[in-house]
């Protein structure tokens, strides 16, 4: 394997309906953190209105997080969603292209690209997201989580972890943990 082979970046994907994919992907930013590499972390999904643990953190020790969504789809508009995935793909575009991050991760892009609730391909097209994957700077690692990975971006990933459930605390009535899920 020569060098340029052993510096391309990757290109991992976290999906299924399993707990565990932002997880994984706050995990891998804190691992490239500690080795020196500049991380860039947007939220597709999660909205600045809340607050998570994980933004807490990063923001104590200089991961850059940054939260451009609405919440839940059910929680807003469709136009309010719309506006705020247009905003946050275009911050995306800008960021990748800058070339001033070694990982970049997209969490729950992959939940905002089911969107089916209301059409989405003109704020956020598919055809750019790929794009996007097969043009980032070379050594750029980019990952994305989320549920129900389009099968279009799979055929690019180097690696696709999905997190299927087995046993669920919610199953039993638990609602969401402080700590654990935000």
């Amino acid at each position: 394997m020569n060098r340029a082979e052993k510096d391309r970046g990757l290109f991992l994907v976290y999906t299924g309906d399993g707990k565990g994919k932002t997880t994984a992907a706050m995990g891998l930013a804190l691992r490239a953190a500690g080795r020196g590499k500049k991380v860039l972390i947007i939220q597709f999904i999660k909205s600045p209105q809340r607050t998570y643990g994980e933004k807490i953190m990063f923001d104590r020790i200089g991961i850059e997080m940054h939260q451009k969504g609405m919440g839940f789809t059910w929680t807003k508009t469709p136009t309010e969603h719309r506006d705020a995935l247009e905003k946050a793909w275009a911050f995306t575009k800008e960021n990748v292209s800058s070339g001033n991050y070694d990982v970049v991760i997209l969490d729950e892009i992959n939940n905002a690209l089911a969107i089916d609730k209301f059409p989405i391909d003109d704020v956020l097209p598919l055809k750019e997201v790929i794009h996007l994957i097969q043009n980032r700077p070379p050594s750029m690692h980019l990952v994305f989580t989320g549920r129900s990975a389009r099968p279009e971006i799979m055929e690019h990933a180097d690696l696709i972890t999905e997190m299927n459930p087995v046993k669920h605390y919610y199953d039993e009535g638990i609602p969401a943990v402080k700590g654990i899920e935000f």
